[in-house]
């Protein structure tokens, strides 16, 4: 192996579990943020704001998990089965499937002959994991892991809750809603850049992209709070 082989690393493998603790943590960050700032503005005592703050936390986790949980595993469901079927369909006539796996080397840029000795040989050595791969796109760093993207989701849900909420609990009820907003963007820009250099993707403009929709967000919660508190709903 080159030095330069060694060196080469490949983000993609990453992108499921990125996917989903990206999207948990800017969903608590920017949902239970944009709740609180809502909430305050609406004049909201303090107590009032860490109740709305908790419950949204809660209810969000809970909700992210089972929601990833249940997505999970429908893939999860559609996995199986087609595995189910490829392996009778490898029992009742293999001489079919290895035709079909070297039909599928030949399309990759692999000569007839050469595609259908690599064929035999991974049949040999594992008949439904090389059709699992090859065929059907089911391997074992991808395939679908539903409890695990379930807790994922959940615990990185609840890391972009703590900034918010860890605010309304240090400051004072004078400063909330602009020490809030201020930590929340400071997170958003962060999180844009985490996901931007752990994917590999250009940084300012994953930073840019979620502290934007993020502001966009927190703004217009926190205006219709201020407007429902100056009209006196609840």
């Amino acid at each position: 192996m080159t030095e330069a082989a060694k060196k080469e690393h490949h983000r993609s493998g990453r992108s499921g579990w990125l996917r989903a603790a990206v999207l948990g943590a800017n969903d608590g960050l920017v949902s239970v943020g944009s709740l609180v700032l809502g909430v305050a503005s609406s004049q909201a005592s303090h107590g009032g704001i860490l109740i709305a703050g908790v419950s949204a936390w809660i209810a969000g986790a809970l909700s992210m998990a089972a929601g990833e949980y249940v997505s999970v595993s429908s893939q999860a469901d559609v996995e199986a089965a087609d595995l189910a079927m490829e392996k009778k369909e490898l029992v009742k006539h293999p001489e079919s499937e290895r035709k079909e796996l070297a039909e599928i080397y030949e399309r990759r840029g692999l000569d007839p002959e050469l595609a259908s000795k690599v064929a035999t040989q991974l049949m040999r050595h594992d008949a439904l994991g090389a059709h699992a791969r090859d065929e059907i796109g089911i391997t074992t760093t991808l395939s679908a892991k539903p409890i695990q993207a379930a807790f994922s989701s959940a615990l990185s849900f609840t890391l972009g809750v703590a900034p918010p909420l860890v605010m309304i609990w240090l400051l004072p009820h004078t400063y909330l809603v602009a020490g809030v907003f201020i930590v929340s963007l400071i997170c958003l820009a962060v999180l844009g850049a985490l996901g931007a250099w752990t994917g590999g993707a250009d940084i300012r403009k994953g930073t840019l992209r979620v502290t934007f929709w993020g502001t966009v967000a927190m703004i217009l919660t926190a205006a219709v709070g201020a407007v429902l508190g100056a009209a006196g709903v609840g």
